[in-house]
């Protein structure tokens, strides 16, 4: 009787450890924050968004979380905004990442090179594994009139824009940029990495793909060519239009989240929790709450 009952104790633990879904994970998102020192425009009211971000990491700290990411624009403008900023962003309790915006270099020319320091990043664009999924961070800014890294990308800008100009597309502004073709195929080596590791694969921008816009990534119709081709893509999340969009398009969750900067009352930040099958947005102020099949 006694080892009749040790059995059934173990048989318990075992498949009580099983059932639980150890994949599951949340995580929480933000996107343009866009701090500066600055008067009201465009409905942006910049000097809130200390109090905001200060307000979002008070209740993201309330859950586990696996990492927090901001989407890009942490700040409008002046590197000082850095300065006055970051020492908020620096209370989250979980891992950070950040995303680079067009406005994270409106910095003085000398301290454009200095913008990956004060955001504690390595690379402009990199990847890295949580679980089951490769989350992809890509550079938008990569090919642009504004964040070009030396004179080769500063051609090739000036190449790329050139070349759609007679496109007539709505994107194809100076504020928005592009992905090189060093990083395009450094995108195809994570997504065959992602395959051989059977990995599900989400992608973070600071410009959207979908739906078309004035806002979108200049060639981004060679970035949807290429993930087109792998049935493992499952999400592209962005920032930069701050009124927020949503499109599914071959399968693939195109989310742009709601500007934290807009609005003279109200924020805009998230939480996602991900499943086998699900990613549920939890959506505070402005930002909406979604279920996304996957």
């Amino acid at each position: 009787m006694k080892n009749s009952y040790i059995l059934f104790t173990l048989f318990y633990l075992i498949t009580s450890c099983a059932s639980k879904d150890t994949s599951e994970f949340k995580i929480g998102i933000i996107s343009d924050c866009q701090y500066c020192d600055c008067d009201v425009k465009w409905n942006r009211f910049y000097k809130k968004s200390p109090l905001r971000l200060q307000n979002a990491v008070k209740k993201l700290n309330k859950d586990r979380l696996k990492y927090t990411i901001h989407l890009g624009d942490f700040i409008d403008k002046n590197s000082s905004s850095f300065d006055s900023i970051l020492p908020i962003w620096n209370t989250l309790n979980s891992k950070t990442y950040h995303v680079l915006g067009n406005h994270d270099f409106e910095v003085e020319e000398d301290e454009k090179e200095k913008v990956l320091k004060k955001l504690k990043l390595k690379k402009r664009y990199y990847s890295f594994v949580e679980n089951n999924w490769r989350f992809i961070v890509l550079d938008g800014n990569d090919l642009s009139f504004y964040a070009a890294a030396n004179e080769v990308k500063e051609h090739q800008t000036d190449s790329l824009f050139l070349s759609l100009k007679e496109q007539d597309l709505p994107y194809l502004k100076k504020w928005n940029g592009g992905l090189s073709n060093t990083q395009l195929n450094w995108i195809k080596l994570e997504l065959d990495k992602a395959v051989n590791e059977n990995q599900k694969v989400g992608f973070y921008c600071h410009f959207p793909i979908f739906p078309i816009d004035e806002h979108n990534i200049w060639n981004r119709t060679q970035f949807v060519n290429l993930i087109n081709q792998y049935s493992n893509v499952k999400f592209f999340f962005n920032g930069h239009n701050h009124a927020g969009a949503y499109a599914f398009i071959n399968n693939v969750h195109y989310l742009t989240f709601k500007g934290m900067v807009d609005t003279e009352k109200t924020s805009a930040f998230a939480k996602a929790k991900f499943t086998n099958d699900t990613i549920f947005i939890e959506g505070f102020e402005r930002e909406l709450s979604r279920k996304l099949a996957i």
